[in-house]
């Protein structure tokens, strides 16, 4: 992109991240949606949620400036920031709901970053840079020579390298990193982590606009089914093979093997616990940024299968048959809207009325149907022989459901993400496998979670036998998280 004024004063009125740092609220938008979807890594809220924070922030701030200020209450916020001339969230509804859903946007996401960096930093390191940018230029260089000699005579340098680095470590000298080196690629580390997680954003935002793109052909289409078929089939499975698609499929390959997850686990507690690392005091969720990445990735993955589904029930062949006429209307109002997008015109558009109230007649009901009432036979019972024993009808066992929703909220307050593991051993097991049971039934009814079915956690728990003794129990199950 060219720097030249004409380009400079479009994206000043245009951009969402040029628009919020000129805005009079910046402090307000920034600050809140870092803390809320940023820091918590927080992919999609729904606007209840959002608002009931946003109003806790604006009580705040009305206490500390005066009842003057932000006088707008937290919806009108929300929807304004979302508007179409800022573009700050984006507000979508998902299928099957009614309830509006908010998002960051790229652009948003992108100022938030650069407000980050404006403050001083105490250390500034730039040598795991330069080696970092040497080591792509080298991969570069190296993969795409297609001499076999140097490709070899390449590899016999490497070898030559370790083997003369094993001969140093074993005569006694081993080199390790000081300090200032160590402080130095923790820092680079962390940003490329922090960049990684804005850039899932910028991908899915991407994924959509070849999705409107393509569907925008289709909506001006003036040839027959067929041909549009033909033109578009070729197209159907772009989101995935394009550059960012084929891209991000190799990085979630990577990211979802099970060797390279434990590899980056045991490599963050050894790195966190060097003494230099520690001196920086980097933030709590380090120590599981890959999970992150996890959940981002996810999330961008449905979204790229939504969006294939979507383009496939849109050429669905049943429907362009019996909605032709449908699809026509739709058509020319599709090209009028379009024509509307890049210059809409003052004033009020188009009008939407209230929906209707739906009446039901008298005569639609359906007549009254008499219960079946069960007919009991005057016969004299007979008591049995058999001596049962009652206290049987006492052992019966009482999952307490409402204490384990408390548990599990309690600690999504301080943290996003928490595993199943992590929250028995928080609040041990009273009711052994009847309350793991019940743990997964919340799971799938009152909270969100992830199972990695790659790791495979053990989980302990006391049961009492009927002569009072204690039997140690234990279950293997698939890693389960439980998302905020």
């Amino acid at each position: 992109m060219t720097l030249d004024f004409a380009t400079l004063d479009a994206l000043r009125t245009r951009h969402p991240a040029w628009t919020l740092l000129r805005s009079d609220h910046a402090a307000l938008v920034a600050s809140f949606l870092h803390r809320t979807f940023v820091a918590s890594n927080v992919r999609v809220m729904a606007a209840a949620d959002l608002a009931e924070a946003l109003e806790d922030e604006l009580y705040a701030l009305r206490q500390q400036l005066g009842d003057g200020s932000f006088p707008k209450p937290a919806r009108d916020y929300l929807n304004d920031w979302a508007a179409s001339d800022k573009s700050w969230l984006r507000k979508f509804y998902q299928p099957g709901t009614d309830e509006p859903q908010f998002d960051l946007t790229p652009g948003t996401e992108k100022a938030i970053a650069w407000l980050g960096q404006l403050a001083e930093r105490s250390f500034v390191g730039t040598e795991s840079r330069l080696l970092t940018l040497f080591e792509l230029l080298k991969q570069m260089s190296e993969g795409t020579e297609s001499d076999p000699a140097k490709r070899i005579a390449e590899l016999h340098r490497k070898r030559d390298e370790i083997d003369a680095e094993i001969a140093q470590v074993v005569a006694g000298d081993v080199p390790l990193l000081d300090d200032a080196a160590v402080k130095d690629r923790f820092q680079q580390f962390m940003q490329l982590a922090r960049e990684l997680l804005t850039d899932f954003r910028e991908v899915e935002s991407n994924f959509r606009q070849l999705d409107r793109r393509v569907r925008e052909r289709i909506a001006l289409w003036e040839g027959s089914k067929g041909a549009l078929l033909q033109e578009i089939m070729g197209e159907r499975d772009a989101i995935g093979d394009s550059d960012q698609g084929r891209s991000f499929r190799a990085f979630w390959d990577f990211l979802m093997s099970s060797r390279r997850q434990e590899e980056l686990t045991e490599l963050l507690e050894r790195v966190l616990s060097l003494s230099p690392v520690a001196d920086l005091r980097p933030d709590a969720r380090t120590r599981r940024v890959h999970y992150d990445w996890l959940e981002a990735g996810e999330h961008t993955q449905r979204t790229v299968a939504l969006l294939s589904q979507q383009l496939r029930r849109f050429l669905d062949d049943q429907a362009w048959l019996e909605n032709r006429r449908i699809m026509d209307i739709l058509h020319g109002i599709e090209s009028k809207a379009l024509a509307l997008r890049q210059a809409p015109p003052p004033g009020e558009v188009m009008a939407i009325a209230e929906p209707a109230a739906s009446i039901d007649l008298a005569m639609e009901r359906p007549l009254h149907a008499p219960a079946f009432k069960s007919v009991i036979a005057d016969i004299a019972l007979q008591e049995d022989d058999d001596d049962v024993d009652p206290s049987a009808l006492y052992e019966q066992i009482v999952i307490d459901k409402a204490r384990l929703v408390r548990h599990i909220r309690q600690t999504l307050q301080a943290r996003g993400q928490i595993t199943l593991r992590e929250l028995i051993e928080g609040q041990a097991l009273q009711q052994g496998l009847a309350e793991l049971v019940a743990y997964l039934q919340l799971g799938s009814e009152a909270f969100k979670t992830v199972v990695d079915e790659s790791v495979i956690e053990p989980i302990a728990w006391q049961a009492v036998t009927r002569d009072g003794s204690a039997l140690r129990r234990q279950a293997r199950l698939p890693r389960i998280l439980f998302v905020r």
